[in-house]
């Protein structure tokens, strides 16, 4: 079976670079990470990803939540916010995006790997529908 493959937007390069090896060590694909909103629709374009690791403030003139809310629109790729961002008013907006899990920073592997399992759970199932 092909390893469930994981776009990791994350703007702080030694985070994401953290990130993409501990997915690695989990088994999962990590064909990208990226910085930046556009640059996270791009790829999402592009690289045919099973799910999107997203982080919340990016750098530039997206967040993640819009771009989050642009790829689950153009691609219903699911999306998992991996963030340090936990005021109330950030997780109304992300709430928004119907998000398939919210994990706050720093987080555990396992976390990761529950919350990465169980959101690919749904998808399939929505997508079964």
């Amino acid at each position: 079976m092909d390893k469930t493959k994981i776009l990791v937007v994350e703007d702080q390069t030694i985070v994401a670079l953290n990130i993409k090896n501990r997915l690695k060590n989990l088994g999962y694909a990590v064909p990208s990470a990226v910085g930046s909103g556009k640059e996270a629709i791009r790829e999402a374009e592009l690289t045919n990803v099973d799910i999107v690791l997203m982080d919340i403030m990016l750098k530039g003139d997206m967040d993640g939540i819009e771009a989050a809310r642009i790829i689950k629109s153009r691609f219903g790729i699911p999306i998992i916010y991996l963030t340090a961002c936990t005021d109330f008013e950030t997780l109304e907006r992300a709430k928004l995006t119907d998000p398939e899990g919210y994990i706050s920073k720093p987080f555990k592997e396992e976390d990761l790997c529950k919350n990465i399992e169980t959101a690919l759970l749904k998808s399939r199932s929505k997508n079964k529908k």
